[in-house]
């Protein structure tokens, strides 16, 4: 058997593990959130008790949510991509066991406990205090030696596009992660605002947004079995989106002292950015013909939603960041709606796509197709709920500012959405419950059924060739 044919070792414990962990600190993250809406409602939840305060259970909130449950659901899928998309295994699983163990327990656990006990930093997307982001870049650091050095082993015209935004993806955020998380502690005033809201952007621009992208372009061709629809249309998205995505995180400061130069040129970068997204949403859409829109694969019917909600959104950020909208709407609900639609929706749902799909494939893992089915509708609406009263109370926000009423007239006119946004996590915990059982119950091997597969095939050399073919440029 040649090396292109040969089935390249995936280690599936760390699959399996870093699955496990994802799901683990998801949990702890939504319920961090639900008592952040609910004493929004209440104020007096929690009072008298200061771990409880709003300001350090949100930030343990977000940064759970990036850094616990997207954190750990990609590399688990990075550990199942990285050989079919190379031919090769990962650096070492000793290594492995390494990054799991740091990004768990020198990561989450002492964040969480930090934030909560008061020590934090006031950095948007970088609340951990730096004795824990230092913890951060030696996980970043260790992820790019244990995953990068098998794409450079082929050359890299070969490389399908999934592997350029993996490579992009974890090498862009080791770079702008000490921008954003050291730079601003240094740098003082408005300078340092703005490299704080470059990092706002490059966390999910750099970090979320391509490895989420990454496994969008891997599960389409290899759960429905057809080529990419346009191999030039999905490399032309790449460079854009590293090209122009780093210049517009200063639209968070439209109005401000920054230089009004740099406002609009993130105001500018974002609308090529909004063209940018369109192009990647149409060749994968285009490369879904004939799988529908909600497809009877698990892994690749959370992908397809997934690539829907990137869509919206990202049109939604290219518009809020325009002059006039950007008056109206900054610091209301409608920002609010935006960021849960991109990390509850958009990044959760490829999250959760390629860990299914992954998982499905590990021959000794337990899977529940049912459960799977009701974990996906009951995501779709209460994240939907979630977005569409968030963005509603941001245009009633909006209007009363804009009007001659008591900024209180606004909090009280927004208290019914909340309440629905706080409603909206009844399906959203339920949904992940049933993920949770969607992956830890029913038959072993079971996955493997449910694609298909039939006795004595192996899923890991049947994807290799169907990614090779995805890969052929249109």
């Amino acid at each position: 058997m040649s090396r292109d044919e040969a089935a390249p070792r995936v280690e599936t414990s760390l699959v399996y593990a870093h699955g496990v962990a994802a799901l683990t600190t998801l949990f702890v993250s939504v319920a961090f959130g639900i008592l952040a809406s609910i004493q929004l409602l209440s104020p007096e939840t929690g009072a008298g008790t200061p771990w409880l305060s709003w300001g350090r259970i949100r930030y343990a909130h977000t940064q759970g949510i990036m850094l616990g449950w997207l954190g750990n659901a990609f590399f688990a899928f990075l550990y199942h991509a990285v050989p079919i998309l190379t031919g090769r295994g990962v650096t070492s699983a000793t290594l492995g066991r390494w990054l799991f163990g740091l990004w768990n327990f020198a990561v989450m656990v002492p964040g969480w406990i930090l934030v909560l006990a008061g020590v934090s930093q006031p950095l948007e997307w970088a609340e951990f205090p730096i004795g824990v982001d230092a913890f951060v870049i030696a996980g970043l650091a260790l992820a790019a030696i244990q995953f990068l050095p098998a794409f450079f082993s082929r050359r890299l015209e070969s490389l399908y596009v999934s592997s350029w935004y993996i490579i992009g993806g974890l090498v862009f955020t080791l770079l702008a992660y000490p921008m954003g998380n050291i730079v601003p502690e240094i740098v003082p005033g408005a300078q340092g605002a703005a490299f704080s809201g470059l990092w706002i952007h490059d966390a999910v621009g750099l970090f979320v947004t391509p490895l989420a992208v990454a496994i969008l372009y891997f599960v389409i061709p290899a759960a429905s079995g057809r080529p990419i629809y346009s191999h030039f249309l999905s490399m032309l998205g790449f460079w854009l989106l590293f090209l122009v995505y780093p210049l517009n995180g200063t639209h968070h400061y439209v109005y401000s002292v920054i230089p009004m130069e740099a406002q609009l040129t993130a105001i500018a970068a974002s609308a090529i950015l909004g063209v940018t997204v369109i192009l990647v949403v149409f060749n994968l859409l285009m490369s879904l013909r004939g799988s529908g829109i909600f497809p009877r694969d698990a892994g690749l019917k959370f992908v397809v939603m997934s690539t829907i909600m990137y869509l919206v959104v990202s049109i939604q950020g290219s518009l809020q960041a325009q002059m006039a909208i950007n008056q109206a709407v900054h610091f209301s609900d409608w920002v609010i709606g935006h960021s849960h639609l991109a990390m509850l929706g958009f990044a959760t749902f490829a999250a959760a796509g390629g860990l299914v799909h992954a998982w499905q494939r590990i021959p000794w893992a337990r899977y529940n197709a049912r459960a799977i089915t009701w974990s996906y509708w009951l995501l779709l609406s209460g994240v939907v709920t979630m977005v569409a009263s968030l963005t509603a109370a941001g245009i009633v926000e909006a209007r009363l500012w804009q009007s001659d009423a008591p900024w209180l007239d606004s909090v009280r006119a927004a208290r019914p959405f909340w309440l629905l946004r706080s409603l909206a996590a009844i399906p959203i915990t339920a949904g992940f419950v049933a993920l949770l059982a969607g992956l830890m119950t029913g038959p072993r091997g079971a996955g493997l059924r449910d694609v298909g597969a039939v006795a004595g095939a192996d899923p890991v050399r049947d994807m290799r060739s169907v990614l090779n073919r995805a890969g052929e440029p249109a």
